[in-house]
This record gives structure tokens, C-alpha cells and sequence, in this order.
């Protein structure tokens, strides 16, 4: 049952990325995220006293809150590193270094939770690092030369957090009720992305973001609500090397819609990537 949760999530994670992209043309990026955030935490808070959890929340054993608070941290800095790398950077090249989590996600699964490895998995990740690779580095010096490379470097760091994110969360999660771990979790993330916005001075930008970017502010907050409701849930009865693959399948749904919607084009060198991306991400899903 947790495979339709994990294609779920993909889906919404899809969606997040470019309404996210929209939110934050003319905001902070990380006043957005603390703003995305706040609707995140209520969205997920909701689902806990919907489904009746909040009750249990005494019966979380001290190893799984540290762990879960640990999720959260790495989620924030994951968040904080990703939408600043899409400030800057185009959709379709920030995605799959993002997406490129994966691999380090089932390595440190296997070496921390014990997760099986065989030779088919280590092609799949070859395909999937080999992917990444074609999609960042053969783009035009132009684009380049303007933006520099601070995307690539923030996108990195979002993929090293993520991939900490799925494993503390896969521990933190195991006996406590899917949606009341996400709800905790969701807190210290909101903590974190405040701490960091008053810390900058950025918090009295709110009054001047346009009424489009609170639409689009809020439309991704909702989405990555979904996204992480599932995701948590498939995470609790998957296997997180398996889970992690079939969520990063969102990056077709992203590319997708920034083609279409923000008109952003991918190269012949990306198109491969991403072919090898997807190939890599689905054979993990499956094997």
C-alpha cells in the first residue's frame, strides 16, 4: 500500500518546484520558504487531529524525537539551499542535482540501515549519477557566465540534506503515527526558516510581496503539505531505498511543467540526462 502513497507524493513534490519557482521571482527566497512553511505546519497539524494522533504524541520515545528533530533540521537547511538554488538558477538544471539525492540516499541506507545493495542497484545509480552530470555540465557559457555558479553549489548542498532528511526521518518515524511525525518534524522546520529570515532583517519584506507570489507561496505550501503526508507515510512501511527513487520520480513532472510553463528548454545533452535520470530512478524503484 505504500507505493501508490510514494507516487503520491512524487506528484505534489513535482507541482512544489515550479509553483515555488513563480512564488519567489519577486521574494526573498528565504522569507518565501518560512512563509510556505507556516502553511505547511498548519496543513500537517490539521491531518493530526483529523486522523486522531495527537493523543500519542507522550508516547514518542526519546531516540525517535531526536531523530525526528534531526529530519527537521536537515529538511530546513535542505529547503533553505534548494529554493535559494532556484532564485538563481534555471528549474531544469536545479532539479536534478536536487534529484541526485538518491544516490546518496541509498548508500548511506545501506551502510546505516542495513538496506540490501546488489550489482543492478549500483548500475542504476551509475545511470543516475551519469544523468546528473550530462544535465549540469553542458550548458551555454552565457547563462553561466551571468548567474555564476552559486545555484550549483546551493543545489548541492539541498541534495546532501535531503538525502540526511530520508535517513534520520526513515529512523525517527518507526512506531510513531506517520502524520503526527510529520507535524513535529514540520515545527522545527518552520523554527528554523524563521530564525533564519529575522536573523537577516528579511521579515519586514512581507508587506511589499505581490498578491501573485502569495498565491503561488501558498499553492506550494499546500503542495509540499501533500507531498510530505505521503511520503512519510510510504517512508513508515517502505524501504527508504526504494521509497526515496519513486519521490524523486517527481523531477518528470517538474521539468515537465517548467517547459511548459515557465518555457524553460532543455538541451539535447539534457534531455539525455534526464533520460538516464529516469531510467536509473525507475530501476531502483523496481529492483
Amino acid at each position: 500500500m505504500w507505493i501508490p502513497y510514494a507516487l503520491i507524493a512524487a506528484f505534489f513534490a513535482g507541482c512544489t518546484s515550479v509553483l515555488a519557482k513563480i512564488g519567489i521571482r519577486n521574494t526573498d527566497s528565504n522569507l518565501a520558504t518560512a512563509l510556505r512553511t507556516i502553511i505547511v505546519a498548519a496543513f500537517a497539524w490539521l491531518m493530526v487531529f483529523i486522523v486522531g494522533s495527537q493523543n500519542s504524541i507522550t508516547e514518542i520515545g526519546v531516540k525517535s524525537l531526536v531523530f525526528l528533530i534531526l529530519s527537521g533540521l536537515s529538511t530546513g537547511g535542505s529547503w533553505l539551499c534548494y529554493f535559494r538554488a532556484l532564485k538563481i538558477g534555471d528549474v531544469n538544471k536545479v532539479v536534478p542535482i536536487d534529484k541526485s539525492s538518491t544516490v546518496l540516499t541509498v548508500i548511506l541506507s545501506f551502510i546505516i540501515l542495513g538496506e540490501s545493495m546488489n550489482w543492478l542497484k549500483a548500475i542504476a545509480i551509475i545511470m543516475i549519477g551519469a544523468g546528473t552530470y550530462f544535465m549540469i555540465e553542458r550548458r551555454s557559457e552565457g547563462a553561466d557566465s551571468k548567474k555564476g555558479r552559486k545555484w550549483l553549489v546551493y543545489a548541492s548542498l539541498s541534495a546532501v540534506f535531503a538525502s540526511l532528511t530520508a535517513i534520520f526521518g526513515k529512523v525517527g518515524i518507526e512506531g510513531v503515527e506517520s502524520n503526527l511525525g510529520t507535524a513535529i518534524r514540520t515545527v522545527i522546520v518552520l523554527a528554523m526558516a524563521w530564525l533564519v529570515v529575522i536573523g537577516n532583517g528579511k521579515q519586514r519584506e512581507i508587506t511589499g510581496i505581490d498578491k501573485r507570489s502569495w498565491w503561488f507561496i501558498g499553492l506550494s505550501g499546500l503542495a509540499t503539505g501533500f507531498s510530505w503526508l505521503c511520503f512519510y507515510r510510504a517512508l513508515q512501511e517502505g524501504p527508504v531505498s526504494v521509497v526515496v527513487p519513486i519521490d524523486k520520480l517527481s523531477i518528470l513532472i517538474t521539468i515537465s511543467f517548467s517547459y511548459f510553463i515557465l518555457g524553460e528548454r532543455l538541451s539535447k545533452w539534457s534531455l539525455l540526462g534526464l533520460a538516464f535520470i529516469s531510467l536509473g530512478t525507475v530501476g531502483m524503484a523496481l529492483i
